[in-house]
């Protein structure tokens, strides 16, 4: 993955006291590091800021899709949007924080994209297996640009998610705060259409599973143990797995 950039306390300080129980109530979600970046401002036109910290992330998406990876540095971003390397520390604090805003970015699109699938769907159970398979699908690595700029996880960001979950927890629990709400909504649905055993804890079965998805998605892939393609989708022997394990 390339060395990794130490976080400073103070990313903690902004963002945890909206987690704290003690802390006065309110209904306001985390700060997303994108919008971290942008409050640092001190300017009052924060569109120009929101258009800078996009720009160093097209940038750093670009330079993934065109590249081996993460391997870029952060001069290279700087370069590829055209922008001052005083400018990107005004915003992050260096590589590792803008990995973490182009993740969460991603995540969220990816997000955006399932609940637009699901749509499609009418039966909660149906929607349950349409979000496994599909989000399966998001999680194996693909073909080098292929991602492009709809920032659905690029394989170095789907990398950089394993590394979240065994290395960074709390970061990890954060960046999918969106997929991981989605994922309850629709196990919630078929809990109540009478899909899936009583008794489950929807945030075990939600957090078991999602890790699954993408550790078996990913490794599946990287090890060389996709299927032939005359067998069967991998994707729905993983559905199937997953449901037999928790279905009614």
């Amino acid at each position: 993955m390339g060395e990794i950039d130490a976080l400073p306390n103070v990313r903690y300080a902004l963002a945890m006291p909206r987690n704290d129980p003690a802390a006065e109530p309110g209904p306001e979600a985390p700060l997303t590091w994108r919008e971290m970046a942008v409050a640092r401002s001190l300017d009052s036109a924060r569109s120009r800021a929101e258009s800078r910290v996009q720009r160093f992330l097209d940038a750093a998406l670009e330079l993934i899709n065109d590249g081996p990876g993460n391997e870029f540095t952060v001069q290279e971003v700087v370069e590829r949007s055209g922008q001052s390397l005083r400018s990107f520390y005004q915003f992050f604090d260096g590589k590792h924080e803008l990995l973490l805003a182009l993740f969460e970015d991603s995540v969220r699109t990816t997000a955006e994209l399932l609940r637009q699938r699901l749509g499609e769907e009418d039966d909660p159970l149906d929607r349950l297996h349409r979000f496994v398979v599909e989000y399966y699908g998001f999680c194996r690595p693909g073909q080098k640009g292929k991602a492009g700029k709809t920032k659905v996880p690029a394989p170095v960001l789907v990398e950089f998610a394993q590394q979240l979950l065994t290395e960074y927890p709390k970061e990890a629990a954060r960046a999918f705060t969106p997929i991981v709400t989605l994922f309850r909504e629709v196990l919630d649905e078929a809990a109540s259409a009478g899909a899936l055993r009583d008794g489950l804890c929807h945030d075990l079965v939600a957090g078991v599973v999602l890790q699954e998805i993408m550790f078996n998605a990913f490794s599946s892939t990287i090890g060389g143990l996709s299927l032939r393609p005359a067998d069967r989708d991998p994707a729905a022997q993983f559905w199937e797995l997953i449901f037999h394990g928790i279905g009614a």
